[in-house]
């Protein structure tokens, strides 16, 4: 190497950073103790920032674009410097490059349950777990507070950093959301979005946002969640009594294909736990059965029904008298009419169920009617 390429390689004119990795949030140019020529060429390529550190102290940020170092374009590095005119000598600085874009392969879980009170079900202990994104939007604040002079910082270096702010951030989120335990499968994503806000508000002093904050999945403890299974079962099976029935039929044709040893004794526990079934339903009060109508073959058995059975109606007449239809009568009508002489055995009747109209004397129930009626007086004389 020539005297003139040695002074050459001890001047920087380009300075640019073309990320090869996907994890590297700042990286720091490699100055060694080369010198930064007055006039190099800065490139700053879409989602990068570049920040000049002079001495430990934070100097000049440029955004994307490419640019021509002059003191006209550095004018916090030219005060830190004293340079109150134009000056052309090359300068050393150490130039960190911050990358801007989202870095969406962060995921958090939570190690111990949260304790919500649910309004349903009190108490519960919850589970959650998703991912998120996380964003560099104040680079000279990321470099003062979490990367400093770190050569090439990490996404691992501040996600477990961010996961504790969620986990201490989540129990507060779903509280506060209002929704009961049941439905919060149904609000993940309104919940989300409700707290990536919260979470940016909280990382702003360390330059960094939260653009997205997803809730993949909020589980119950094990024995919760077998309890919720038993009660969703309850609620399929819906008759409990049916199905106890329908089980119990199964079984026996289980063990009937089964014969010997415990099959039968199976069946024989099962057959009598039926019988005694059919034998209580037998034991039931039977519907009631109206006077002169008994059932055949029925002899009633256990406790009368708590209530009386209700009355049988009576027949309703009909008196024919004058050419003209009177009525309908009950039995008690009936007998007014003999007492005041409209109804007499001679008079023509009907009731629903008779062919046709028929005198009264040659009808068997009011034959009473008039047996009762007192003969006529005697003549005067």
């Amino acid at each position: 190497m020539g005297l003139i390429d040695k002074i050459k390689g001890e001047f920087i004119d380009i300075i640019e950073w073309t990320d090869d990795s996907r994890d590297t949030i700042v990286w720091r140019f490699p100055r060694y103790d080369n010198e930064i020529k007055m006039n190099a060429k800065l490139t700053v390529r879409e989602s990068q920032a570049a920040v000049f550190v002079n001495e430990g102290q934070i100097a000049d940020a440029f955004p994307p674009g490419m640019y021509t170092l002059q003191t006209q374009n550095m004018p916090i590095l030219s005060t830190i410097k004293g340079w109150k005119y134009g000056f052309n000598s090359p300068f050393k600085a150490e130039v960190y490059f911050v990358n801007t874009r989202q870095f969406t392969d962060f995921k958090w879980g939570t190690q111990n349950p949260v304790i919500l009170r649910d309004p349903e079900f009190g108490m519960v202990r919850l589970r959650a777990f998703g991912g998120f994104s996380v964003r560099v939007v104040d680079p000279p604040a990321l470099l003062r507070e979490l990367a400093g002079t770190d050569p090439q910082f990490r996404t691992e270096e501040v996600g477990e950093y961010i996961k504790s702010i969620i986990v201490s951030r989540l129990g507060t989120a779903l509280a506060t959301a209002g929704v009961p335990m049941l439905d919060l499968a149904t609000q993940q994503g309104t919940i989300g979005d409700k707290l990536a806000p919260v979470l940016s508000q909280e990382l702003a002093s360390v330059g960094l946002s939260i653009p997205k904050f997803v809730i993949e999945n909020i589980s119950l403890p094990p024995e919760v969640e077998a309890a919720l299974d038993k009660r969703t079962q309850m609620g399929i099976v819906g008759d409990l009594n049916q199905y106890t029935q329908f089980q119990t039929a199964n079984a026996i044709g289980d063990a009937a294909k089964n014969p010997g040893g415990a099959g039968e004794g199976l069946g024989v526990g099962l057959g009598m736990a039926l019988g005694q079934r059919v034998g209580q339903q037998y034991q039931q009060p039977q519907p009631y059965q109206q006077p002169g109508y008994p059932q055949q073959g029925y002899q009633q058995q256990g406790p009368p029904p708590m209530a009386p059975p209700p009355l049988p109606q009576q027949t309703q007449w009909y008196v024919g008298s004058n050419g003209q239809q009177l009525g309908p009568f009950d039995q008690n009508g009936l007998q007014q009419q003999v007492g005041a002489g409209v109804l007499t055995p001679q008079s023509l009747v009907w009731h629903q169920g008779m062919a046709a109209w028929t005198p009264a004397a040659q009808v068997p129930e009011l034959t009473p009617l008039f047996g009762a009626t007192p003969p006529p007086l005697p003549p005067q004389g």
